[in-house]
């Protein structure tokens, strides 16, 4: 049987910020017997103009990546937020071009979240990996509400030996960021991030676990001016550790 052959889409957060996420998604596919593979022409899915209101210039990056991926067996990217864009509403920005529209919906069935991928597709929930730390996990918005993911990182992480997993109280909340939103509205988005934090450190857990980039970055923000002794961590870099 031949290898499954994937597409990274490594996000823009993670390729400037969290480059060792991109790493610790290779290396696990890898150890999976998956072919990986990453084009570098690879830019912005275009969430950050489509959520601004900037449509046209949405789906000008949109159609660069419907070009680069449109070969490819599977893409997946350490992030529901850049999953849910190319699969939720990419359609939406070219409901009214028909050949668009056709590589928004080919693309949207190839197109998954990497624990999403994992769990559904490889049909893999135990990486070996170890972990003896105290974690609890949020949920991100986009995962959770576009496109209703919410099992397959629980069931990564509670394989993992030594972890001892706890729950997030209000866990369905959002944590603030909310790409541009976080900027245009800080008034609105640092509050929402300190009740994301008061809810992880209540816990008594050591790392708050997440499977985006914005979040985690967010969160890690408003921690490190704290002080606090909270780590934030993605999902993807804690399945990779080993024993």
């Amino acid at each position: 049987m031949a290898k499954p052959r994937v597409a990274l889409f490594i996000t823009c957060i993670a390729d400037q910020f969290f480059p060792q996420v991109g790493e610790c998604v290779v290396n696990i596919l890898r150890r999976l017997d998956v072919d990986v593979t990453f084009n570098p022409a690879q830019t912005c899915c275009g969430q950050p103009a489509f959520n601004t209101g900037y449509r046209d210039e949405a789906r000008s990056v949109a159609r660069r990546v419907l070009d680069i991926f449109d070969n490819s067996d599977y893409v997946v990217a350490p992030s529901g937020s850049c999953s849910s864009m190319v699969r939720v509403f990419y359609p939406e920005l070219f409901a009214e071009e028909p050949e668009l529209l056709r590589k928004c919906q080919d693309l949207k069935k190839r197109f998954f979240e990497f624990s999403e991928f994992l769990v559904n597709v490889l049909k893999v929930d135990d990486l070996g990996a170890r972990f003896p730390h105290r974690v609890t996990y949020h949920d991100s918005c986009h995962l959770l509400r576009e496109l209703g993911v919410s099992e397959p990182p629980r069931k990564l992480l509670s394989k993992v030996r030594d972890i001892e997993l706890v729950d997030l109280n209000d866990n369905k909340l959002c944590c603030g960021f909310g790409g541009t939103f976080a900027v245009k509205f800080p008034e609105v988005s640092v509050p929402m991030g300190q009740d994301k934090i008061r809810a992880a450190t209540e816990t008594g857990a050591e790392y708050l676990v997440a499977a985006d980039g914005g979040c985690l970055m967010h969160l890690a923000g408003l921690i490190h001016r704290q002080g606090l002794p909270l780590k934030t961590m993605h999902l993807a870099e804690l399945l990779a550790q080993k024993s």
